[in-house]
């Protein structure tokens, strides 16, 4: 915590001047502590929760069982997604996009077009 930046943001935010010695810096401190300790309890709560979590995604086979950690890891390359192949799903969505576009590109336009003869 750098009380003198502290002191200049409050400076120029209030205009009050705040006295390096001043209380307020002990509140600040105070705070800071009582974060730091919420935080790592909420992290130690989000990781027994996650490893549970993963626990019974093993239970119910979606996760492999832990590896051995001797075991060296395959590095998984994700093959490069070719742009021509698209799924027939894709392709109804492409064309409702194009559809949609192109009403309402006539649809601003004849909004403007009646704007205009006004």
């Amino acid at each position: 915590m750098d009380q003198h930046k502290l002191r200049s943001h409050v400076f120029d935010k209030t205009g009050i001047r705040v006295d390096v010695d001043d209380p307020i810096f002990a509140l600040v401190a105070l705070n800071e502590a009582v974060l730091a300790e919420t935080v790592e309890r909420q992290l130690a709560l989000l990781d027994s929760a996650t490893q549970a979590l993963a626990a019974q995604a093993r239970a119910a086979g979606g996760l492999p069982a832990l590896p051995a950690a001797a075991m060296p890891q395959p590095v998984a390359e994700a093959p490069a997604p070719s742009p021509a192949s698209f799924t027939p799903r894709e392709w109804r969505l492409l064309g409702a996009a194009a559809i949609v576009s192109l009403a309402c590109a006539l649809l601003v336009l004849g909004g403007a077009a009646l704007l205009y003869k006004l």
